[in-house]
């Protein structure tokens, strides 16, 4: 049985899907993160599946997908670092509470 585009892009689009109901329903900074990652790493499936059946011989959907994983953890590292400041000074990750580090 061959695999077809159709294959790959259902369980990306399913990842894809998941990761904006999570983005959108949590209020925890850590659970956004998470479904951010989740999205991007669906992306980076379509970046390979588009490359592999439209040209077949060349690595430029390859690349493009190392190319994300680099900026997508680069990403996080921040994000946590940036989360772990406000867990520092509000002593909590609901985005209800990032109110209180307004001047």
């Amino acid at each position: 049985m061959e695999l077809t585009l159709l294959m790959y892009l259902i369980p990306s689009l399913i990842m894809f899907g998941c990761g904006i109901y999570g983005f959108l329903t949590r209020k925890n900074m850590i659970a956004m993160l998470i479904s951010l990652e989740l999205m991007l790493n669906a992306v980076d499936i379509n970046f390979a599946l588009f490359n592999r059946f439209l040209y077949p011989g060349k690595l430029e959907g390859m690349m493009f997908s190392l190319f994300a994983i680099a900026i997508a953890a680069a990403e996080t590292a921040v994000a946590i670092a940036i989360i772990i400041n406000v867990y520092r000074i509000a002593k909590n990750v609901d985005i209800n509470q990032i109110n209180k580090l307004k001047f």
